[in-house]
């Protein structure tokens, strides 16, 4: 079986290390938070202007004015600190988050990325996510290994507009775990009752198989 969205964060989160600072994209991504393996300490980043990100709050607990960058109620840990997207952006941009977390509409097997436009729908833009994979020291996306339609989301290259060239070093999705690699993605574990040659059918893009591949933890 494929991963739950929530299996995708937990397994995403045993990237996560001591003293990491890293920022969560909107959709999957956001709750790695609530997965943050015990004994490790970070620090969350939201690009609208919060530092000390907690999990998200039990229903009942909510404060309308403690939101993440997808207008989403958060939680905050002792020591957090708010200030304006400037500021933010700041820190973003002069390469002081560890590791950022994205969701994506298509991954290229050079480690493009694409995944603000959105086919026949009307955006605003393309958010923080230029400046997060441009500055960022390591970045992960979390995603979907095809979309609706059945088609591969792992592609030789990407159809949508580009959001960051060459910037992607792995990618977690709910059939596998896929560094980015000179020969395209590597597949270093594999989800629970899925087969190698499933993943083999349903990714579009360059596919090697790691000589040590293993089923994934979650």
């Amino acid at each position: 079986m494929a991963l739950t969205k929530e299996q995708i964060a937990r397994r995403i989160a045993q990237e996560l290390q001591d003293g990491f600072y890293v920022n969560l994209g909107i959709g999957i991504p956001t709750l790695v938070a609530n997965y943050i393996p015990e004994g490790v300490n970070v620090v969350l980043q939201s690009e609208n202007g919060l530092l000390g990100m907690g999990p998200f709050p039990f229903e009942g607990e909510e404060d309308a004015d403690l939101i993440n960058a997808g207008k989403q109620t958060v939680t905050t840990v002792p020591g957090s600190a708010f200030f304006d997207s400037a500021m933010s952006f700041g820190m973003i941009r002069a390469g002081k988050v560890d590791l950022t977390v994205l969701g994506a509409m298509e991954v290229a097997d050079n480690g493009d990325i694409a995944n603000w436009k959105i086919p026949k729908k009307l955006v605003k833009g393309m958010g923080g996510a230029m400046d997060l994979v441009a500055a960022a020291k390591n970045i992960i996306v979390a995603m979907q290994h095809t979309n609706p339609k059945g088609e591969s989301k792992l592609l030789p290259q990407c159809t949508l507009p580009l959001t960051g060239i060459g910037c992607i070093k792995k990618v977690v999705t709910d059939l596998g775990v896929f560094d980015i690699t000179p020969d395209g993605f590597k597949c270093l574990e594999y989800a629970p009752g899925v087969t190698i040659e499933e993943i083999k059918a349903k990714t579009a893009g360059r596919l090697v198989i790691a000589d040590d591949v293993k089923e994934m933890a979650v």
